[in-house]
């Protein structure tokens, strides 16, 4: 009687290794995660237990010695992260969220250290979710909060009444919400005053890209850099393509290094055109335009583009970090300018 020796092909070394490798990194993210929730809520709990013992604050002797007898026991047992400073971190944290259910499983304690520097109820709301949604890393969510983020996307929202009438009757995508003004490129690390092409700021954002999409916000995903079409034998070049996941609609931006003009939102629309009739897929969204210039002129953007225009847009790039004093002069002009409209 023959016997046959059944053999299967032998799957590839560097396969399997992959497969394992994707297995490990996810059970430690899985821990990761785990632990560093279990962490957070600890600190909470911590918190709580000193604010119940000795209030708000430790000005009273009582609350002084505590705090170091405290700090004392855990240290000895349990090791750093327990000094009298990080004590009081964790009641400031039970404070500023008193609601446990409210924490968020994906934010770390050095994400909740820095929400707590920000003393405004509903801009921290609005960083924490953010923050939660987008995946942010500290140091992520440190740039947007320095560089007033939440206070940017206030400044550039339209909220009046006849716009809102028309959302409640007919839906359709908030597009000036997703629209900054300005944006701040300071990771392109070009000094103020200093000359540059409009070419250079291109290859200098493609190179920065993820601190590019940071800047932009949620929902962008890269498409193309200088995506061509032609028209009757003429080449045109729109500088950078994105397509924004939860507007569902293409965007479009043109670098501009100078002050804008009448002929540049022109260019804008005829590229907003193009890409709605010809380019937008099933389900799309019209596609809007942002023309990012060195200086924006408002007056120039009223009476070029239509009235009622939700699809392009002027907005002013900065590529150095302004001072806080200069933030507010900007949202002050920019809300002045909403006012007199």
């Amino acid at each position: 009687m023959n016997s046959t020796k059944l053999t299967s092909a032998p799957v590839p070394s560097e396969h399997v290794y992959k497969t394992i490798r994707t297995s490990v990194i996810t059970a430690q993210n899985r821990i990761y995660s785990a632990v560093n929730s279990a962490m957070v809520t600890a600190y909470w709990e911590i918190g709580e237990q000193i604010y119940k013992a000795c209030g708000e604050n430790d000005r009273a002797e009582y609350g002084k010695n505590l705090l170091q007898y405290l700090s004392d026991r855990l240290t000895a047992e349990f090791g750093k992260g327990f000094d009298e400073s990080n004590l009081r971190k964790m009641r400031r944290f039970y404070l500023t969220f008193p609601i446990r259910d409210t924490l968020c499983p994906e934010l770390s304690w050095s994400h909740y250290r820095v929400l707590m520097r920000v003393t405004d109820d509903k801009a921290r709301d609005f960083y924490t979710e953010e923050c939660a949604k987008s995946a942010w890393s500290v140091r992520q969510l440190e740039r947007q909060i320095h560089t007033m983020y939440y206070q940017r996307i206030l400044a550039s929202s339209d909220k009046d009444s006849v716009a809102g009438e028309i959302q409640r009757t007919e839906p359709k995508p908030e597009y000036e919400k997703a629209i900054k003004d300005p944006y701040v490129m300071e990771f392109l690390q070009i000094k103020p005053d200093t000359h540059i092409y409009e070419g250079e700021i291109e290859g200098a954002l493609i190179a920065h890209l993820q601190d590019f999409l940071l800047e932009l916000g949620r929902g962008f995903s890269f498409v193309a850099r200088q995506k061509r079409f032609t028209l009757n034998g003429q080449d045109f070049f729109i500088d950078l393509v994105f397509y924004n996941y939860i507007l569902k609609c293409f965007v479009l931006f043109d670098l501009k290094t100078g002050i804008l003009t009448h002929q540049d939102l022109g260019q804008m629309q005829m590229y907003v055109n193009y890409y709605t009739r010809e380019l937008m897929n099933e389900g799309d969204n019209p596609p809007i335009g942002i023309v990012l210039c060195a200086e924006k002129n408002d007056a120039i953007v009223k009476y070029t583009l239509p009235e009622g225009n939700h699809q392009i847009f002027a907005s002013k790039y900065l590529t150095y970090l302004p001072t806080e004093e200069e933030w507010k002069k900007e949202l002050r002009l920019d809300a002045f300018i909403r006012l007199d409209e």
